[in-house]
Protein backbone atom coordinates (compact mmCIF):
# COMPACT_ATOMS: atom_id res chain seq x y z
CA UNK A 1 0.00 0.00 0.00
CA UNK A 2 2.77 2.46 0.94
CA UNK A 3 4.66 1.70 -2.28
CA UNK A 4 1.48 2.23 -4.29
CA UNK A 5 0.81 5.60 -2.64
CA UNK A 6 4.39 6.79 -3.23
CA UNK A 7 4.19 5.71 -6.87
CA UNK A 8 0.93 7.58 -7.34
CA UNK A 9 2.29 10.72 -5.66
CA UNK A 10 5.33 10.68 -7.95
CA UNK A 11 3.02 10.24 -10.96
CA UNK A 12 0.98 13.25 -9.84
CA UNK A 13 3.90 15.62 -10.43
CA UNK A 14 4.17 15.29 -14.24
CA UNK A 15 0.37 15.10 -14.40
CA UNK A 16 0.00 18.47 -12.68
CA UNK A 17 2.78 19.97 -14.82
CA UNK A 18 0.96 18.88 -17.97
CA UNK A 19 -2.35 20.22 -16.60
CA UNK A 20 -0.72 23.57 -15.78
CA UNK A 21 0.53 23.81 -19.37
CA UNK A 22 -2.92 23.05 -20.75
CA UNK A 23 -4.55 25.56 -18.38
CA UNK A 24 -2.09 28.27 -19.40
CA UNK A 25 -2.63 27.54 -23.10
CA UNK A 26 -6.42 27.63 -22.68
CA UNK A 27 -6.48 30.97 -20.84
CA UNK A 28 -4.09 32.38 -23.47
CA UNK A 29 -6.11 31.15 -26.46
CA UNK A 30 -8.58 34.07 -26.76
CA UNK A 31 -7.17 36.91 -28.85
CA UNK A 32 -5.78 39.85 -26.91
CA UNK A 33 -5.63 40.00 -23.13
CA UNK A 34 -7.48 41.51 -20.18
CA UNK A 35 -6.12 45.00 -20.80
CA UNK A 36 -7.35 45.13 -24.39
CA UNK A 37 -10.78 43.93 -23.27
CA UNK A 38 -10.78 46.48 -20.45
CA UNK A 39 -9.87 49.38 -22.74
CA UNK A 40 -12.49 48.32 -25.31
CA UNK A 41 -15.15 48.10 -22.59
CA UNK A 42 -14.33 51.60 -21.31
CA UNK A 43 -14.38 53.03 -24.83
CA UNK A 44 -17.79 51.46 -25.41
CA UNK A 45 -19.01 53.28 -22.28
CA UNK A 46 -17.46 56.56 -23.46
CA UNK A 47 -14.77 56.59 -20.76
CA UNK A 48 -11.01 56.89 -20.93
CA UNK A 49 -8.63 54.27 -19.55
CA UNK A 50 -5.48 55.09 -17.59
CA UNK A 51 -3.00 53.97 -20.24
CA UNK A 52 0.02 54.66 -18.01
CA UNK A 53 -1.32 52.32 -15.31
CA UNK A 54 -2.14 49.66 -17.90
CA UNK A 55 1.35 49.88 -19.37
CA UNK A 56 2.86 49.63 -15.89
CA UNK A 57 0.87 46.45 -15.18
CA UNK A 58 1.86 45.03 -18.57
CA UNK A 59 5.54 45.51 -17.76
CA UNK A 60 5.18 44.28 -14.18
CA UNK A 61 3.55 40.99 -15.17
CA UNK A 62 5.58 40.39 -18.30
CA UNK A 63 2.90 40.74 -20.97
CA UNK A 64 5.59 42.02 -23.31
CA UNK A 65 7.56 38.79 -22.88
CA UNK A 66 7.11 35.41 -24.63
CA UNK A 67 4.39 33.08 -23.37
CA UNK A 68 6.79 30.47 -21.99
CA UNK A 69 8.43 33.12 -19.79
CA UNK A 70 5.05 34.14 -18.38
CA UNK A 71 4.19 30.47 -17.82
CA UNK A 72 7.37 29.84 -15.83
CA UNK A 73 6.80 32.97 -13.74
CA UNK A 74 3.17 31.97 -13.08
CA UNK A 75 4.00 28.41 -12.01
CA UNK A 76 6.98 29.55 -9.98
CA UNK A 77 4.83 32.09 -8.16
CA UNK A 78 2.20 29.47 -7.28
CA UNK A 79 4.90 27.21 -5.82
CA UNK A 80 5.81 30.08 -3.49
CA UNK A 81 2.21 30.91 -2.55
CA UNK A 82 1.87 33.83 -4.98
CA UNK A 83 -1.19 33.12 -7.14
CA UNK A 84 -0.84 36.30 -9.12
CA UNK A 85 -2.80 39.52 -9.44
CA UNK A 86 -6.45 39.94 -10.35
CA UNK A 87 -6.60 42.79 -12.85
CA UNK A 88 -10.40 43.03 -12.64
CA UNK A 89 -10.42 43.43 -8.84
CA UNK A 90 -6.99 45.09 -8.65
CA UNK A 91 -6.02 42.88 -5.75
CA UNK A 92 -3.89 39.76 -5.26
CA UNK A 93 -5.80 36.59 -6.12
CA UNK A 94 -5.59 35.31 -2.54
CA UNK A 95 -7.29 38.51 -1.30
CA UNK A 96 -9.97 38.37 -3.99
CA UNK A 97 -11.00 34.83 -3.18
CA UNK A 98 -11.10 35.54 0.55
CA UNK A 99 -14.29 34.44 2.31
CA UNK A 100 -15.83 33.20 -0.94
CA UNK A 101 -13.66 30.10 -0.83
CA UNK A 102 -14.82 29.23 2.69
CA UNK A 103 -18.45 29.96 1.85
CA UNK A 104 -18.21 27.71 -1.22
CA UNK A 105 -16.61 24.96 0.86
CA UNK A 106 -19.29 25.20 3.56
CA UNK A 107 -22.14 25.22 1.03
CA UNK A 108 -20.73 22.27 -0.91
CA UNK A 109 -19.91 20.26 2.22
CA UNK A 110 -23.43 20.71 3.63
CA UNK A 111 -24.87 19.84 0.19
CA UNK A 112 -22.87 16.59 0.09
CA UNK A 113 -24.01 15.64 3.60
CA UNK A 114 -27.62 16.44 2.63
CA UNK A 115 -27.31 14.39 -0.56
CA UNK A 116 -25.93 11.33 1.20
CA UNK A 117 -28.32 11.59 4.15
CA UNK A 118 -31.35 11.65 1.83
CA UNK A 119 -30.09 9.29 -0.89
CA UNK A 120 -29.00 6.42 1.37
CA UNK A 121 -32.33 5.56 3.02
CA UNK A 122 -34.34 6.21 -0.15
CA UNK A 123 -32.04 4.09 -2.33
CA UNK A 124 -32.02 1.23 0.18
CA UNK A 125 -35.82 1.34 0.53
CA UNK A 126 -36.34 1.34 -3.24
CA UNK A 127 -34.01 -1.61 -3.72
CA UNK A 128 -35.48 -3.70 -0.89
CA UNK A 129 -39.08 -2.86 -1.88
CA UNK A 130 -38.74 -3.24 -5.64
CA UNK A 131 -41.91 -2.59 -7.68
CA UNK A 132 -43.85 -1.41 -4.63
CA UNK A 133 -45.89 1.80 -4.69
CA UNK A 134 -43.20 3.47 -2.64
CA UNK A 135 -40.56 2.39 -5.14
CA UNK A 136 -42.62 3.73 -8.05
CA UNK A 137 -43.24 7.03 -6.30
CA UNK A 138 -39.60 7.53 -5.29
CA UNK A 139 -38.45 6.52 -8.78
CA UNK A 140 -40.76 9.14 -10.30
CA UNK A 141 -39.43 11.82 -7.96
CA UNK A 142 -35.88 10.75 -8.77
CA UNK A 143 -36.49 11.06 -12.50
CA UNK A 144 -38.00 14.50 -11.96
CA UNK A 145 -34.96 15.54 -9.94
CA UNK A 146 -32.61 14.41 -12.69
CA UNK A 147 -34.69 15.99 -15.47
CA UNK A 148 -35.15 19.47 -13.94
CA UNK A 149 -31.94 21.55 -14.03
CA UNK A 150 -30.85 23.12 -10.75
CA UNK A 151 -31.05 26.65 -12.09
CA UNK A 152 -34.60 26.03 -13.33
CA UNK A 153 -35.61 24.75 -9.89
CA UNK A 154 -33.98 27.85 -8.38
CA UNK A 155 -36.00 30.15 -10.65
CA UNK A 156 -39.24 28.30 -9.79
CA UNK A 157 -38.59 28.48 -6.05
CA UNK A 158 -37.62 32.16 -6.24
CA UNK A 159 -40.84 32.94 -8.12
CA UNK A 160 -43.16 31.14 -5.72
CA UNK A 161 -41.32 32.43 -2.65
CA UNK A 162 -41.79 35.98 -3.92
CA UNK A 163 -45.41 35.55 -5.08
CA UNK A 164 -46.73 33.50 -2.14
CA UNK A 165 -44.64 34.76 0.77
CA UNK A 166 -43.10 38.00 -0.49
CA UNK A 167 -39.62 36.68 0.34
CA UNK A 168 -36.33 36.79 -1.51
CA UNK A 169 -34.45 33.50 -1.16
CA UNK A 170 -31.26 34.61 -2.88
CA UNK A 171 -27.83 35.19 -1.32
CA UNK A 172 -26.11 33.25 1.43
CA UNK A 173 -26.51 35.99 4.02
CA UNK A 174 -28.22 39.30 4.69
CA UNK A 175 -26.83 42.16 2.65
CA UNK A 176 -25.55 43.89 5.79
CA UNK A 177 -23.02 41.09 6.35
CA UNK A 178 -21.64 40.73 2.81
CA UNK A 179 -18.51 42.83 3.39
CA UNK A 180 -18.44 42.45 7.18
CA UNK A 181 -15.78 40.37 8.95
CA UNK A 182 -16.75 36.93 10.16
CA UNK A 183 -18.62 37.02 13.48
CA UNK A 184 -21.43 35.14 15.21
CA UNK A 185 -24.15 37.33 13.69
CA UNK A 186 -22.79 36.66 10.20
CA UNK A 187 -22.58 32.93 10.94
CA UNK A 188 -26.20 32.88 12.09
CA UNK A 189 -27.24 34.75 8.95
CA UNK A 190 -25.40 32.21 6.78
CA UNK A 191 -27.01 29.27 8.62
CA UNK A 192 -30.46 30.77 8.14
CA UNK A 193 -29.94 31.26 4.38
CA UNK A 194 -27.93 28.19 3.41
CA UNK A 195 -30.70 25.57 3.44
CA UNK A 196 -32.54 26.66 0.31
CA UNK A 197 -29.37 26.62 -1.87
CA UNK A 198 -28.46 23.25 -0.34
CA UNK A 199 -31.82 21.74 -1.29
CA UNK A 200 -31.76 23.24 -4.79
CA UNK A 201 -28.18 22.28 -5.61
CA UNK A 202 -28.45 18.88 -3.94
CA UNK A 203 -31.70 17.88 -5.64
CA UNK A 204 -30.17 16.54 -8.86
CA UNK A 205 -27.27 14.90 -7.06
CA UNK A 206 -29.64 13.21 -4.63
CA UNK A 207 -31.88 11.92 -7.40
CA UNK A 208 -28.98 10.56 -9.41
CA UNK A 209 -27.42 8.93 -6.36
CA UNK A 210 -30.70 7.24 -5.43
CA UNK A 211 -30.93 5.74 -8.91
CA UNK A 212 -27.36 4.46 -8.83
CA UNK A 213 -27.59 3.07 -5.31
CA UNK A 214 -30.83 1.28 -6.16
CA UNK A 215 -29.38 -0.25 -9.32
CA UNK A 216 -26.13 -1.35 -7.65
CA UNK A 217 -27.89 -2.75 -4.61
CA UNK A 218 -30.40 -4.69 -6.74
CA UNK A 219 -27.53 -6.18 -8.70
CA UNK A 220 -25.82 -7.33 -5.48
CA UNK A 221 -29.02 -8.69 -3.95
CA UNK A 222 -29.48 -11.04 -6.94
CA UNK A 223 -26.08 -12.69 -6.49
CA UNK A 224 -25.73 -16.27 -5.15
CA UNK A 225 -23.89 -15.32 -1.95
CA UNK A 226 -26.98 -13.39 -0.79
CA UNK A 227 -29.19 -16.45 -1.33
CA UNK A 228 -26.66 -18.53 0.60
CA UNK A 229 -26.65 -16.07 3.50
CA UNK A 230 -30.46 -16.13 3.62
CA UNK A 231 -30.45 -19.94 3.53
CA UNK A 232 -28.18 -19.95 6.58
CA UNK A 233 -30.87 -18.09 8.51
CA UNK A 234 -29.34 -14.62 8.68
CA UNK A 235 -31.84 -11.83 9.25
CA UNK A 236 -32.69 -9.62 6.22
CA UNK A 237 -31.08 -6.60 7.85
CA UNK A 238 -27.85 -8.44 8.58
CA UNK A 239 -27.75 -9.93 5.09
CA UNK A 240 -28.14 -6.43 3.64
CA UNK A 241 -25.46 -4.84 5.82
CA UNK A 242 -22.91 -7.65 5.63
CA UNK A 243 -21.97 -7.49 1.94
CA UNK A 244 -24.54 -6.13 -0.59
CA UNK A 245 -24.69 -2.62 0.87
CA UNK A 246 -20.93 -2.54 1.31
CA UNK A 247 -20.32 -3.55 -2.29
CA UNK A 248 -22.95 -1.12 -3.57
CA UNK A 249 -21.08 1.78 -1.95
CA UNK A 250 -18.15 1.52 -4.36
CA UNK A 251 -19.47 4.24 -6.61
CA UNK A 252 -19.83 6.61 -3.63
CA UNK A 253 -16.13 6.23 -2.95
CA UNK A 254 -15.26 6.52 -6.64
CA UNK A 255 -17.08 9.88 -6.72
CA UNK A 256 -14.58 11.47 -4.33
CA UNK A 257 -12.46 12.49 -7.31
CA UNK A 258 -15.29 14.68 -8.59
CA UNK A 259 -16.67 15.74 -5.20
CA UNK A 260 -13.52 17.55 -4.05
CA UNK A 261 -13.30 19.99 -7.01
CA UNK A 262 -17.08 20.41 -6.93
CA UNK A 263 -16.76 21.68 -3.37
CA UNK A 264 -14.78 24.66 -4.69
CA UNK A 265 -16.34 25.32 -8.08
CA UNK A 266 -19.89 24.80 -6.85
CA UNK A 267 -22.95 24.99 -9.08
CA UNK A 268 -21.90 28.04 -11.07
CA UNK A 269 -25.12 28.75 -12.98
CA UNK A 270 -27.31 28.14 -9.92
CA UNK A 271 -25.04 30.38 -7.85
CA UNK A 272 -25.51 33.17 -10.40
CA UNK A 273 -29.31 32.74 -10.38
CA UNK A 274 -29.44 32.79 -6.56
CA UNK A 275 -26.77 35.54 -6.27
CA UNK A 276 -24.69 33.34 -3.98
CA UNK A 277 -21.42 34.73 -2.65
CA UNK A 278 -19.40 31.71 -3.82
CA UNK A 279 -16.44 31.21 -6.14
CA UNK A 280 -18.49 29.85 -9.06
CA UNK A 281 -19.72 33.22 -10.42
CA UNK A 282 -16.25 34.68 -9.82
CA UNK A 283 -14.66 31.94 -11.94
CA UNK A 284 -17.09 32.54 -14.81
CA UNK A 285 -16.49 36.32 -14.71
CA UNK A 286 -12.73 35.75 -14.66
CA UNK A 287 -12.95 33.56 -17.77
CA UNK A 288 -15.19 36.07 -19.54
CA UNK A 289 -12.94 39.05 -18.78
CA UNK A 290 -9.69 37.14 -19.44
CA UNK A 291 -8.50 37.79 -15.89
CA UNK A 292 -5.90 35.13 -16.48
CA UNK A 293 -4.26 34.83 -13.08
CA UNK A 294 -7.56 34.56 -11.23
CA UNK A 295 -9.01 32.07 -13.73
CA UNK A 296 -5.78 30.08 -13.96
CA UNK A 297 -5.44 29.81 -10.18
CA UNK A 298 -9.01 28.52 -9.92
CA UNK A 299 -8.48 25.93 -12.64
CA UNK A 300 -5.18 24.72 -11.17
CA UNK A 301 -6.71 24.44 -7.72
CA UNK A 302 -9.54 22.35 -9.16
CA UNK A 303 -7.01 20.16 -10.98
CA UNK A 304 -5.03 19.55 -7.77
CA UNK A 305 -8.22 18.63 -5.90
CA UNK A 306 -9.24 16.26 -8.72
CA UNK A 307 -5.90 14.44 -8.70
CA UNK A 308 -5.93 14.18 -4.89
CA UNK A 309 -9.55 13.03 -4.95
CA UNK A 310 -8.81 10.24 -7.42
CA UNK A 311 -5.91 9.09 -5.24
CA UNK A 312 -8.05 9.07 -2.08
CA UNK A 313 -10.89 7.24 -3.85
CA UNK A 314 -8.54 4.56 -5.21
CA UNK A 315 -7.08 3.90 -1.77
CA UNK A 316 -10.51 3.90 -0.11
CA UNK A 317 -11.89 1.50 -2.72
CA UNK A 318 -9.08 -0.94 -2.08
CA UNK A 319 -9.76 -0.82 1.66
CA UNK A 320 -13.52 -1.15 1.23
CA UNK A 321 -13.60 -3.90 -1.40
CA UNK A 322 -11.08 -6.75 -1.02
CA UNK A 323 -11.71 -7.71 -4.66
CA UNK A 324 -9.85 -4.58 -5.76
CA UNK A 325 -6.08 -4.82 -5.84
CA UNK A 326 -3.62 -1.97 -6.14
CA UNK A 327 -0.84 -3.78 -7.95
CA UNK A 328 0.33 -7.05 -9.40
CA UNK A 329 2.19 -8.06 -6.28
CA UNK A 330 -0.93 -7.99 -4.10
CA UNK A 331 -2.97 -9.98 -6.61
CA UNK A 332 -1.07 -13.21 -6.04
Amino acid sequence: MVRYILRRVVTMIPTLILISMLVFIIIELPPGDYFESYVAELQALGEQADLDEIEMLRDRYGFDQPQYVRYVRWVGGMLHGDFGYSFAYRLPVSDVVGDRLWLTFILSFVTIIFTWAVAFPIGIYSATHQYSWGDYGLTFLGLMGVAVPNFMLALIMMYFANVWFGLSIGNLMDSAYVDAPMNWDKVRSILSHIWIPVVIIGMAGTAGMVRRLRANLLDELRKPYVATARAKGLSPGRVLRKYPLRMALNFFIADIGSILPAMISGAEVTAIVLSLETTGPMLIRALQSQDMYLAGSFLMFLAVLTVLGVLVSDIALALLDPRIRLGRGTAK
